[in-house]
């Protein structure tokens, strides 16, 4: 599956690009925004879109790093590539970021075979920025892999108004047990809030390719995914 790249123009000046991955058939789909890793809109983001794409989903994937530095496009797979992303990680603005998230939700809505319904899944940055998505956008249902520093977070979790799911990776070495306690304390009884954990799991478990990949893993992870999509895109 090809596919292709618009340009959204941002809130307060400016433009970024995104990925856009269709699925085949005209009929109506829902929207999904896709928020990268610490990577930048990667081959492992794509891959994700055009996923997703197969599976009835118009998949939306911003640049969000656009205003540190735009059109980033690295792997793990180098000490100089884990560099550059923490360095991106660091600088990141997470209130320009959600802006830049709810931005590209609005134009989602209104591309051409889109339902309206728009959802977003993030992975580790991504992650904790579905998080923010769920509690400080309109989004429709909202999906987090791992997601780093939510405990951090928690004073904005009273804006949750629609559903979201979090995928925990139990020995993820970036959130440890304290700050998952921290998570699930505030979160875990909230009806809108489904928790999985996944025993023995380290951090990016379901990234393809990546050291802690775990094929199992990540196919229950996903099954989880689109069935909570499936129940709150339709």
């Amino acid at each position: 599956m090809t596919g292709s790249t618009i340009t959204i123009g941002a809130n307060d000046g400016g433009s970024f690009s995104a990925y856009v991955a269709r699925p085949a058939g005209a009929a109506p789909a829902p929207a999904i925004v896709v928020i990268q890793e610490i990577f930048g809109v990667n081959q492992v983001m794509r891959d994700i879109c055009d996923w997703l794409a197969g599976e009835g989903y118009i998949a939306v994937c911003p640049d969000l790093f656009w205003r540190i530095e735009p059109g980033i496009d690295i792997t793990d797979k180098s000490k100089a590539e884990w560099d550059k992303a923490f360095s991106l990680f660091s600088a990141f603005d997470r209130a320009h970021g959600i802006a830049d998230i709810e931005t590209t939700r609005a134009v989602a809505a209104t591309l051409p075979g889109c339902t309206g319904k728009v959802g977003a899944v993030g992975y580790c940055l991504g992650g904790h920025m579905a998080y923010r998505t769920a509690a400080q956008t309109v989004i429709d249902a909202s999906v987090g892999y791992y997601g780093v520093g939510i405990n951090d977070a928690l004073d904005v979790a009273g804006g949750i108004s629609k559903p979201l799911m979090l995928h925990v990776a139990e020995k993820d070495a970036f959130v440890p047990p304290e700050a998952q306690a921290k998570v699930a304390a505030a979160l875990g009884a909230n009806p809108l809030v489904t928790l999985h954990n996944y025993a023995g799991q380290d951090h990016a478990f379901a990234r393809e390719g990546g050291e802690h990949y775990d094929a199992a893993a990540a196919k229950l992870a996903n099954s989880r995914t689109l069935d909570f999509f499936k129940t709150h895109l339709a």
